[in-house]
């Protein structure tokens, strides 16, 4: 009869990895600290070296994308004003006559 599979969450992955690369220990110690294989922990530390760039990358489209909603945002904002400029000088012109 074969054991299952164990199942780690990411945020136990990230975890391990964070204390990887701290490097105040070694990897099979923290292996053994935590109950999963050597050969696991260099797997997910490659993991998530290989996908840090696109974090980056994912955050720069991101301001992007935040900048571009922003300006539309003043854009509308600007001509909101002007048209509450508009109806306050009619509300007083009708307010007088």
């Amino acid at each position: 009869m074969t054991t299952p599979r164990k199942k780690y969450s990411p945020a136990f992955k990230a975890q391990i990895v964070q204390e990887l690369l701290k490097e105040e220990q070694t990897l099979t110690q923290i292996a053994s600290k935590h109950g999963v294989h050597p050969t696991q922990l260099r797997r997910w530390r490659e993991a998530a070296l290989t996908a840090m760039p696109s974090n980056f990358a994912e955050e720069a489209q991101f301001q992007k994308h935040l900048a571009a909603i922003t300006e539309q945002h003043d854009k509308v904002k600007e001509k909101l004003y002007t048209e509450i400029g508009k109806l306050t000088t009619q509300l007083n012109w009708l307010k007088k006559n």
